[in-house]
């Protein structure tokens, strides 16, 4: 475990911002790893990225994007876990609030059903916002229950995009098995088995996380709320991990 940890901070510690963009301040994002464990082995839902992207080009990522500003106002049909609100207010930007913690994990419902048709819903309240519109005709509302908070990285400064992302996990048979679609945003999607994630090109800090997500898988395999979440960020040019 030991040795897969310092294979995670190398992997991130690689990626280097170039210094030479417009010093953004990172836009909140969120980001769902989908796990099915119906097979011999976990596998995660990934999709490559449209190559016209500014944003990490035709790369494997999971769904996500940032939070919008309607997200938190968005009625959802259960609740956040105690510990997983707890852990996203831990070196939340101010405001920190569980407004927003909650809103943060909205995005990540609302981004993997616009970019892989994936639903993750439940009985709850009238939805009138357009968006929402394939859950408000399925009388549902957005459920925060099954997701984990399992990891936190920020782009690093120079990018030409910044994003302060959260990335939450929850187990595919947690809310039916729902076949993934492609979209405009993430194509090619496929589960990728956590034996064959060396043979996907996808940014280094995706390696880094998913070798986190092993670990953790190998430890728990329930894959438990409120565990402690690694952060990684760039100091001096260089990624540093810590816990949150």
């Amino acid at each position: 475990m030991e040795d897969n940890q310092k294979s995670a901070q190398s992997a991130a510690g690689k990626q280097r911002g170039s210094g030479a963009g417009p010093q953004l301040r990172p836009k909140d994002a969120a980001t769902l790893i989908l796990i099915d464990r119906s097979g011999s082995e976990p596998a995660l839902l990934m999709g490559k990225r449209h190559s016209a992207h500014a944003f990490m080009p035709d790369t494997y990522v999971f769904p996500g994007g940032r939070r919008d500003r309607g997200d938190g106002y968005v009625p959802a049909a259960d609740k956040l876990h105690p510990a997983v609100e707890e852990k996203l207010m831990n070196r939340m930007p101010k405001p920190a609030s569980a407004f927003r913690a909650r809103a943060l994990a909205i995005a990540a419902v609302r981004e993997t059903f616009e970019e892989v048709g994936i639903l993750i819903g439940g009985p709850g309240p009238a939805i009138r916002h357009q968006d929402w519109s394939a859950f408000a005709h399925r009388s549902l509302a957005p459920r925060l229950s099954p997701l984990r908070y399992v990891a936190r990285a920020i782009t690093p400064p120079g990018r030409t995009r910044r994003f302060d992302t959260r990335f939450f996990a929850c187990f595919r048979d947690e809310i039916g098995y729902a076949d993934a679609i492609s979209s405009t945003e993430l194509l090619d999607l496929k589960w990728v088995g956590l034996s064959e994630v060396g043979d996907v090109e996808m940014p280094r800090i995706t390696q880094a996380i998913i070798t986190e997500l092993v670990n953790e898988l190998s430890n728990d395999p329930s894959l438990p709320f409120g565990r402690p979440v690694p952060f990684y960020q760039a100091r001096y040019g260089r990624f540093v991990r810590e816990l949150l």
